[in-house]
């Protein structure tokens, strides 16, 4: 394994820092409410951010949103990219590719996911040529209230009992969004599907390289939501003093932030294992369930430890660190709560699969 970056995957990275910097400061997302960011997400489009995932791989994207973690910077970019242009240039026909991909590269098209997999879709008069029409609900989607496309994966049953997966994208304009807020101000809504015409994306194997990406991507976002949140900890505790010392000198503060540093390099290293392995080609599930492991036991712990060095000033909710710690507890459990997660692995090392 290396893990050593590209010299594209470096220079998105580098971009998406200086992007993320510039435009996604404290003063703005006071600003924003729980709104996207349009003027960022346009930024991004014009950078080709999205478009160059498919050169720099997820391991690339992982680098990127490891960036806008880090600044909490409110914009459908893993969504967009997980859900929209890696499935379909992954699973797409080649009409699909040529219709859809333009769109997501550019920003003009925002993809969102109605993920894991549920039960309470119904897919209706499915055809020979993919289309089917889709009834049901989703109580919340991220960012469904920016979206153009969502990716709606369906848990279905057929005569033999078997359960099988699969991906339907829908367009937005054919469906009904209600608007809900999350802990974490990612413009959710609620999902509601009558009929609404769909198509399918990609087979059998299609559903799980999805959640897979999607688990590793969104733990690459919460590493840099956490290592922000561990940032402005130990400038706080640097800067504040009590009885003529810096908080940071006192042992209790080092030994709690040199243990949130080690839950941030686990969460990090997890994902870009995973990132790497699919981009190689290789089988990741379980390296995938990992990581999002990882981001769920480890990042709750973070985000907790970021506000709690903090002090009093940890529980002002203006104060940028509460951010992280919401976008933190948000991703803890997003695709599954930790015991789901070690659950799920647990079967995939009873099934020999190859698990770091």
């Amino acid at each position: 394994m290396d893990f050593t970056p590209t010299a594209e995957q470096d220079a998105a990275r580098e971009l998406a820092a200086r992007i993320f910097g510039d435009l996604s400061t404290p003063e703005r997302l006071a600003g924003l409410g729980g709104g996207t960011d349009a003027e960022l997400w346009k930024a991004l489009g014009d950078a080709g951010l999205a478009g160059a995932v498919e050169e720099t791989g997820l391991l690339g994207l992982v680098l990127m949103l490891e960036e806008q973690g880090r600044t909490t910077a409110q914009v459908p970019f893993a969504a967009s990219c997980v859900f929209g242009l890696l499935a379909v240039a992954a699973h797409g026909t080649q009409e699909q590719r040529e219709r859809l991909l333009p769109g997501f590269r550019d920003g003009s098209a925002v993809a969102a996911g109605a993920f894991p997999a549920r039960t309470g879709i119904m897919v209706a008069a499915a055809d020979t040529t993919g289309r089917a029409r889709l009834s049901g609900a989703v109580p919340w989607v991220p960012w469904l209230r920016d979206a153009t496309h969502v990716l709606v994966a369906v848990r279905e049953h057929p005569g033999s009992g078997k359960v099988v997966h699969s991906l339907w994208m829908v367009k937005a304009a054919d469906v009904r969004c209600e608007p809900v807020e999350l802990t974490a101000p990612w413009s959710a809504g609620r999902l509601v599907l009558d009929g609404a015409p769909a198509e399918r994306i990609g087979g059998p194997g299609a559903y799980g390289d999805v959640l897979a990406a999607a688990r590793t991507a969104f733990a690459g976002l919460q590493a840099g939501v956490c290592a922000g949140s561990l940032h402005r900890a130990v400038a706080y505790t640097n800067e504040r003093e009590q009885f003529g010392r810096p908080l940071a000198a006192k042992q209790g503060v080092q030994l709690r932030a040199a243990e949130a540093h080690m839950d941030v390099e686990a969460i990090r290293v997890t994902a870009y294992e995973a990132a790497w392995r699919r981009d190689e080609g290789l089988a990741y599930d379980g390296h995938a369930l990992t990581a999002a492991w990882w981001a769920c036991e480890a990042g709750r712990r973070v985000v907790h430890t970021g506000q709690h060095l903090h002090g009093g000033m940890g529980a002002d909710l203006e104060h940028p660190v509460h951010r992280h710690f919401l976008w933190g507890r948000q991703l803890d459990g997003l695709f599954g709560a930790a015991p789901e997660i070690l659950a799920e692995l647990g079967d995939v090392i009873a099934a020999g699969g190859e698990v770091a």
